[in-house]
C-alpha cells in the first residue's frame, strides 16, 4: 500500500512510526513532513493546507489511504475532497470536523443533546461582550470561536484582562477570522483529562487517558502553548470516570453528531474537566491531539493501520483495540520564546538519546539544512518514554531530554509531576515509604 499522511508536527511523526510496522505499507509520503519523518517517508514539500494541491499529489502517485491529521485541513474539507476522488482516507468531513472548527457549534450541540460543559455565552460584538464582562463573575474563560493553534483560550482574572482578550481578538484580529466570535464561558475548576477516541459513526473506542501540560512554564505559570508535554494514563482518570464519561459524554456526543447529519468518523477529541460535579467537556477536537498522539500511540498494541481501515470503512466493531500495560511521558523541547517570538535554525544533536523500543524522538519543529538537522518551529521535539509505571516513564524521558543538544531549547521540568504527587505512589515517596 501506498500511504500518505497529510501534516509535519510531533503527531504526525508519532502516527508514521506506528503505520511504518504494518507489512502491507510499501511507502509512505509525508506532506510536509519533517526533518524526522523524512527517515521512513518521502516529504514532499506540498502545505498541509493546499486541498488541491494534496488531492492532485494522491492521485498522482496511485495513493491507496490517506491520514489528514491537522485541524485546518480537516476543517477545509481535506477528506470530503480525497473520498470525491475516490482515495480512502482517515478523518471526519468538514460537516463533523466543525465540531473543533467553531465553538460556538459546540457549545450549542451540547446543550441542545444534554452534553455537559460549562455555561456560556456568544458574541458577535465587541460592545455586547464588553457589557457582559461588567457584570460577570471572575475568573472567567474567553475562547476565540474558531481554531488557534491551541492558543485561543485566555483565562481572566479580573475585568480588565477578559476585556484586552476580546480586544485581541475581535478588534486586533491576532486570530484572524477564527476570532470574529468569542465564546465567554464560566470557569470550571478541577483536574484535566484528554480523551482520543477512534469512532466510525456507530462504534466509539476510547484510547488510554492522557494528561496534557498547555502552559509553557513550570508549575502551570506563562502562556498557553500547543502543549508542552503530556503523560498517560491520566492519574487522576479513574475506571469510574471513564465509564461515567463513556456514558454521558462520549457516546452522547457520537449519537447527536449522527442526529446532526454529520457522522464522526476519525480521532475524537474530548478535552474534560473533571469538576465536583461531574466531568464537563471543556472542548472538543476532531483529530489527534499533540502532544497526547506521542504517549497514547506508543501504548497501542493493536496495529494502527488496521484501526484506521475498519474506521473508514465502517466496521471499528469488528477490531479489538489493545493497549500495552504501563505508561508514557512526553516532554516539548521547544524554541525559547515558544509561543510568541522565537528564533530557529540551530544545529539539533540527539547526543545519545536512546531511540529503543522504550525510547522515542519525535520531531515536530525540524529540518535538514546543508547536511544538518536545525530547529524549525517552536516546538521542536517530543521526547517520550514508555515504562511500567508512570513515575518511571517520566524518569527515563527526562533522562533521555538531558542528552539532546541544541541552542536556544527550553522545557518544563515538571511535566507529570503534581498529578504524579498525587498518586498513592507519590505519597509515599513524600514521606519516605
Amino acid at each position: 500500500m501506498k500511504v500518505m499522511i497529510v501534516g509535519g508536527g510531533g503527531r504526525e511523526h508519532a502516527i508514521l512510526e506506528k503505520l511504518r510496522v504494518n507489512p502491507r505499507v510499501e511507502t509512505i509520503y509525508a506532506l510536509p513532513g519533517n526533518g524526522g519523518m523524512r527517515a521512513h517517508a518521502e516529504c514532499v514539500p506540498i502545505a498541509a493546507t493546499d486541498i488541491g494541491g494534496i488531492v492532485s499529489f494522491a492521485l498522482e502517485r496511485g495513493v491507496d489511504f490517506a491520514v489528514v491529521a491537522p485541524d485546518d485541513p480537516l476543517i477545509q474539507g481535506a477528506c470530503d475532497r480525497l473520498r470525491a476522488a475516490g482515495i480512502r482516507c482517515f478523518g471526519p468531513s468538514a460537516a463533523a470536523a466543525e465540531i473543533e472548527g467553531s465553538k460556538s457549534f459546540a457549545k450549542s450541540l451540547m446543550k441542545r443533546y444534554g452534553i455537559p460543559t460549562a455555561a456560556y455565552e456568544l458574541f458577535d460584538n465587541a460592545n455586547d461582550a464588553y457589557a457582559y464582562l461588567a457584570k460577570a463573575s471572575y475568573p472567567t474563560v474567553v475562547k476565540a470561536d474558531g481554531p488557534a493553534l491551541g492558543k485561543g483560550v485566555i483565562i481572566a482574572q479580573n475585568e480588565e484582562e477578559a476585556k484586552d482578550a476580546v480586544r485581541s481578538m475581535m478588534e486586533d484580529g491576532v486570530f484572524g477570522a477564527s476570532g470574529s466570535r468569542v465564546v465567554i464561558e464560566e470557569f470550571l475548576t478541577g483536574n484535566e483529562a484528554s480523551v482520543l477516541a477512534f469512532t466510525d459513526g456507530k462504534t466509539l473506542v476510547p484510547m488510554v487517558s492522557a494528561l496534557d501540560h498547555k502552559r509553557a512554564q513550570d508549575g502551570d505559570l506563562g502562556l498557553n502553548t500547543g502543549g508542552m508535554g503530556a503523560l498517560a494514563p491520566n492519574p487522576y482518570y479513574t475506571p469510574e470516570l471513564a465509564i461515567e464519561c463513556r456514558e454521558r459524554i462520549f457516546l452522547p456526543t457520537m449519537r447527536a453528531m449522527n442526529a446532526e447529519g454529520r457522522a464522526f468518523k476519525g480521532c475524537l477529541y474530548f478535552g474534560l474537566m473533571l469538576t465536583q460535579d461531574g466531568p464537563k467537556v471543556i472542548e472538543y477536537n476532531c483529530r489527534f491531539g499533540d502532544p497526547e498522539t506521542q504517549v497514547v500511540l506508543p501504548l497501542l498494541e493493536t496495529d494502527l493501520l488496521e484501526i484506521m481501515l475498519a474506521v473508514e470503512e465502517e466496521r471499528l466493531s469488528e477490531v479489538r483495540v489493545r493497549f500495552r500495560p504501563g505508561a508514557a511521558c512526553c516532554v516539548v523541547m521547544a524554541s525559547q520564546g515558544y509561543p510568541a517570538k522565537y528564533d530557529t535554525g540551530y544545529e539539533i544533536s540527539l547526543g545519545g538519546a536512546p531511540e529503543t523500543e522504550n525510547v522515542f524522538v519525535y520531531q515536530a519543529g525540524t529540518k535538514w539544512n546543508d547536511g544538518r538537522l536545525v530547529t524549525s518551529g517552536g516546538r521542536v521535539l517530543g521526547v517520550t518514554a514508555v515504562a511500567k509505571t508512570p513515575r518511571e516513564a517520566q524518569r527515563a524521558a527526562y533522562d533521555a531530554v538531558r542528552q539532546v543538544r541544541f541552542d536556544n531549547a527550553f522545557y518544563r521540568r515538571d511535566i507529570g509531576e503534581r498529578a504524579l504527587a498525587d498518586t498513592a505512589e507519590g505519597k509515599a515517596e513524600r514521606h519516605g515509604l
